[in-house]
């Protein structure tokens, strides 16, 4: 691994913060310094992130949480809400696809009340010093971004025309893009969480019931009130027609965050735990397998031969995520054999030399997989210009994103969280609240061969993967990204090199694994709208050199060569229960990641 970093990899005792924007990190770590641990920091800069990156994420969006409390077992915690009663593959009509704007496919948010959840149940701190920080910017306001006021330009004529109330909270006085150079503010949030604070707080004493009550007022009070009132008159999609919801406010009266056990494997000495296959966390775990099988560490890092063993692996794992993943309590998803020596053995046989172009799902204990209608013409209508994930680009390019944060403190609690959802320019704000709904059911399939059908109250199958890593039963590590269908190429990536960089695992300067050149396959059916795929495409970033490249090229790569540091926005941090030595990096792609820590 080379010595060249960016930054320094921070190093200390008391606790790291390691997210996708500085100030979230800042939130994090000054609540640390306040005598909160690991799960009251991740919280508060959870809600923070909803602030700062509300082209990111927001709180109509959801977060997926894998984390483990010290001296406890990992978990699982599910801020992914669910289909509407109402949805069904009926509702769309003779539609090939769910859109990606408007309130049309709009999910439970989830967000607030996992947050939540996780502070009551691990955290120390009351709400309101939780909330605060992310009240106080919405108020006061914050730095912007140029991602943001980018963002923001690229969907004004859609504000103006469509969407008023985005209107009132995205742009300055006569309808123009805020300068991104400036602060911008958001009161209606600031008071909408003021307002819920305030009830929770004369309805429940004690630090848990002013959690619950908190919980309660989002989801059967003036929040879901305000949501409901909102959809009752049809507001318009991204193309100015408009959309009757599906969703009602039973839907957010009867749903709430869930604890689950992780899909976990072994791997080099270290356990890998992610989310089930209501997210594409497992695609992590089956590529851990065919790197075993195909004896991926022991190539240089930084090598063709690396990426391109990788890669294919990729190619094949993911062909399994959308012949095989969906939610579980609706799908029958064949877990143990898609993780199985034997499995990963008989796939990594399909490797060769040359670089495949076929899209390969395989038959787990001779399960038949399904495989996607792509032969339609996928793309955008170009009347909707707020359709799809705002994600990076097919080269990489960054469009937008997702969010993620990563916390450990000197106790042994670790969290890794993948925000995200709740976009900006994806959906119109709801009135009274200063954020607008997500957008997440776009990820359902309306074919219902499907495993990732869509159903009534079921969960998207997401890409949002968050990682926990462990060793003797203890936290080593958590780490993520941003970045949709690349989240399980690009942290797969850093904890391989983490893993095999160095004379023993983790060991390796984290910062320089995390500025490494990166790369990524699109061979794989996107899961967002409208479902691109583009077979043996892969895409890296220049500073892998002209060497590696025109080998990958002589292998049958589809190269496409992106900038310098274009690929990823990864986070992690390390602890060593040994020494107690803490360790974080952030990613400097994006010129926002920051890890704090002492």
């Amino acid at each position: 691994m080379s010595g060249f970093t960016t930054r320094p990899e921070v190093r200390g005792t008391f606790g790291m913060v390691a997210s996708t924007h500085w100030i979230a990190s800042a939130v994090g770590m000054s609540v640390l310094e306040r005598g909160g641990n690991a799960f009251d920091a991740a919280v508060a800069a959870g809600f923070t992130l909803q602030v700062v990156e509300p082209h990111l994420n927001g709180p109509g969006g959801e977060v997926p949480i894998v984390f483990q409390a010290a001296g406890e077992r990992p978990a699982v915690l599910c801020g992914q809400g669910p289909s509407p009663a109402a949805a069904t593959p009926e509702a769309f009509g003779d539609a090939e696809r769910i859109p990606g704007s408007g309130v049309l496919p709009a999910c439970v948010p989830g967000a607030f009340d996992a947050w939540a959840l996780l502070a009551r149940d691990h955290g120390t701190l009351p709400l309101r010093d939780l909330l605060g920080p992310a009240i106080g910017y919405a108020r006061s306001g914050y730095p912007l971004l140029p991602q943001i006021t980018d963002k923001i330009a690229g969907v004004r004529d859609i504000f103006l025309e469509h969407w008023p109330t985005s209107a009132r909270v995205w742009l300055d006085r006569g309808g123009a893009v805020p300068s991104p150079r400036g602060l911008h503010r958001n009161p209606l949030l600031a008071d909408a969480y003021e307002r819920l604070l305030t009830e929770a707080e004369d309805a429940a004493r004690g630090r848990e019931g002013v959690y619950d009550a908190a919980r309660r007022v989002w989801r059967e009070g003036f929040v879901a009130q305000a949501i409901v009132d909102f959809l009752a008159d049809p507001p318009p999609g991204g193309t100015g027609e408009p959309q009757r919801a599906l969703l009602t406010g039973d839907d957010l009266a009867c749903w709430s965050a869930t604890y689950e056990e992780p899909a976990s494997l072994e791997y080099n000495g270290l356990t890998v735990h992610k989310t089930g296959p209501w997210g594409q966390g497992p695609v992590f775990l089956q590529q851990l397998r065919l790197a075993e099988a195909l004896g991926t560490g022991d190539a240089d890092p930084l090598s063709a031969d690396f990426v391109h063993l990788v890669t294919e692996a990729a190619k094949l794992g993911f062909a399994d995520r959308e012949a095989h993943y969906g939610d579980p309590r609706f799908t029958d998803v064949p877990l143990d054999a898609l993780l199985s020596p034997g499995y990963a053995a008989e796939r990594a046989a399909l490797v060769g030399a040359e670089a495949s172009l076929e899209l390969r799902p395989g038959s787990p204990g001779g399960r038949a997989p399904y495989l996607p209608d792509l032969s339609f013409e996928a793309a955008a209508t170009a009347a909707d210009r707020a359709g799809g994930e705002p994600t990076v680009d097919r080269s990489g390019v960054q469009r937008g994103d997702t969010c993620h944060l990563d916390v450990v403190d000197a106790a042994g609690n670790a969290v890794a969280a993948t925000p995200s959802g709740g976009w900006l320019a994806s959906s119109p704000v709801v009135p009274g609240l200063g954020f607008p709904l997500g957008t997440r059911g776009q990820m359902f399939w309306l074919d219902p061969r499907s495993p990732s059908a869509l159903a009534p109250r079921k969960r998207p199958r997401t890409t949002l993967s968050p990682t926990l890593v462990t060793r003797g039963g203890e936290p080593v590590a958590a780490l993520g990204t941003p970045g949709g269908d690349q989240q399980d190429q690009w942290s797969l990536t850093l904890f391989l090199r983490l893993v095999h960089g160095g004379a023993r695992p983790l060991e390796t300067d984290l910062q320089a694994a995390v500025d490494a050149p990166m790369f990524h396959t699109n061979a794989l059916p996107s899961s967002f709208y409208p479902r691109e795929i583009a077979p043996g495409e892969l895409v890296v970033e220049d500073r892998l050199g002209a060497d590696a490249i025109a080998e990958l090229r002589r292998r049958g790569h589809r190269v496409t060569v992106s900038g310098p540091w274009t690929l990823g926005r990864v986070c992690a941090v390390v602890r060593d229960p040994g020494t107690g030595l803490l360790r974080a990096a952030a990613d400097p792609r994006g010129a926002q990641g920051y890890a704090i820590g002492r």
